[in-house]
């Protein structure tokens, strides 16, 4: 299994600390007691003081308890949070009742534990509390007590205003609960897909670093290989000039000396040819990649030249970057995949510019996410972890490898754009465009 394919999507269980749903409930229960005491002092408005004092006061001991029973920094299941966060939707429908229902102002606050669950919990359980509170809107509308007000001013709202009150409400918890789920999914997906970024570019390095270990490992091995030099020396002496085992003994000698050549280069990898090891023409790291691609039924066809025959620009060279290498080899393993009997990569060149194309005849990107092209989880392969759309070669499409890629060369300095071939051929085509100065470390840079 790969890197990328052990990140999930995203999580959905176990998101949200019962800390906060704690502390937002204090949030309620210090905003309740002060709206009802303003409400029967300083305005001197009659509500029934006692009945909503033992609904905050239910609030207040429900915090309690959940603060000694349980740590504040326990991620609690979706269940348990749904339950409460369901609890807060009947305790503020009671307390409205109690204090006008509907032509109360603060029926707003209906939002708050929809909109906790859309950016927290799964979408069941949104539903089912977004429904709870919906239920509860349509209930105050009919059944209440009086708004609290002044003996003296007979106040009543007309139907049409509750039946608009009651249509903003169910608008307004509608709206808020897609749009903050949309932005929380969102939010998660590119944590996830970074994540796996992460894991990708974490492989790449432990590759370079192999360099390290065997500086390491040169070091380590020198001193035997140079025992194993000085008794063959030894050796050689103590034998007769007619013996037949001199001849062994000095291949032995001639092969421990280019044993210890090998490794003081590895020892010194700084002193290793540049050009040799360190930097790649273009048209060569073009081949390196697409060798192991070719095959029976995909032909794929390679165009390398300067963008203008007169300039006479020489090819580029580019110094062995493991972000480069891994998103153009992800790029044309998806051109082989979707490709249905060619794949052409196209390079061209300029004194100023390296630009790569790579265009396949399959059926090329679907317009329907063509939008979403190069974001985290977007493919055209069967979905991740869902069985039944495997394709016949139990391929399973994840929708981070355009995103890997795209990010991983943007980060060496390329713009990436993703098109369709123009009508009437087919496929997808991708374009990579490099300033050369930041690619180019040979002497045309």
């Amino acid at each position: 299994m790969t890197e990328t394919a052990q990140i999930a999507t995203f999580p959905e269980y176990g998101l949200l600390r019962l800390r906060t749903l704690v502390r937002l409930r204090w949030l309620a229960v210090i905003g309740q007691s002060l709206a009802v005491i303003i409400v029967l002092f300083p305005l001197g408005y009659k509500l029934p003081l006692s009945a909503c004092l033992a609904l905050i006061a239910v609030s207040a001991w429900l915090n309690v308890f959940l603060s000694l029973r349980w740590p504040g920094s326990q991620r609690i299941s979706s269940r348990a949070a749904g339950v409460l966060l369901g609890y807060d939707v009947l305790q503020l429908a009671a307390l409205l009742y109690l204090t006008g229902g509907l032509e109360n102002p603060f029926t707003l606050l209906f939002l708050v534990p929809v909109t906790v669950s859309a950016t927290s919990l799964p979408l069941k359980w949104t539903a089912a509390l977004g429904a709870l509170a919906l239920a509860c809107a349509t209930l105050l509308a009919f059944r209440h007590l009086p708004l609290p007000w002044p003996d003296s001013l007979n106040f009543s709202l007309p139907p049409v205003y509750l039946a608009g009150t009651w249509a903003a409400i169910v608008s307004a918890t509608i709206f808020s609960a897609i749009y903050a789920r949309r932005i929380a999914e969102e939010a998660r997906q590119m944590s996830s897909a970074l994540q796996a970024t992460e894991l990708v570019l974490a492989r790449e390095q432990r590759l370079s670093a192999l360099d390290g270990l065997a500086a390491a490992a040169a070091h380590e091995l020198g001193t035997p290989l140079a025992t194993i030099a000085l008794v063959a020396k030894e050796l050689k002496h103590e034998l007769p000039a007619t013996s037949a085992h001199r001849e062994d003994i000095d291949l032995l000698i001639s092969q421990a000396a280019r044993c210890r050549v090998i490794l003081t280069r590895l020892a010194k990898p700084e002193e290793i040819s540049d050009d040799m090891y360190q930097q790649v023409g273009l048209e060569a790291m073009l081949e390196d990649m697409i060798a192991p691609l070719r095959g029976p039924d995909i032909h794929i066809g390679v165009d390398a030249a300067p963008s203008v025959a007169k300039s006479a620009s020489p090819a580029p060279v580019f110094r062995r970057n493991p972000a480069i290498t891994y998103g153009l080899g992800n790029l044309l393993e998806n051109a082989v995949d979707f490709a249905v009997n060619r794949v052409d990569v196209e390079a061209r060149w300029s004194p100023t510019q390296v630009k790569l194309t790579v265009s396949d005849d399959g059926p090329g990107f679907e317009q329907t996410i063509f939008d979403r092209l190069g974001d985290p989880f977007v493919t055209t392969r069967p979905g991740y972890g869902d069985a039944a759309r495997l394709d016949e070669s139990g391929h399973e499409g994840m929708g981070l490898g355009l995103f890997i890629a795209k990010t991983l060369l943007e980060r060496s300095g390329a713009s990436v754009s993703l098109t369709n071939r123009k009508f009437p051929l087919k496929g997808a085509m991708i374009s990579i465009s490099w300033p050369r100065a930041s690619v180019d470390v040979g002497k045309s840079a």
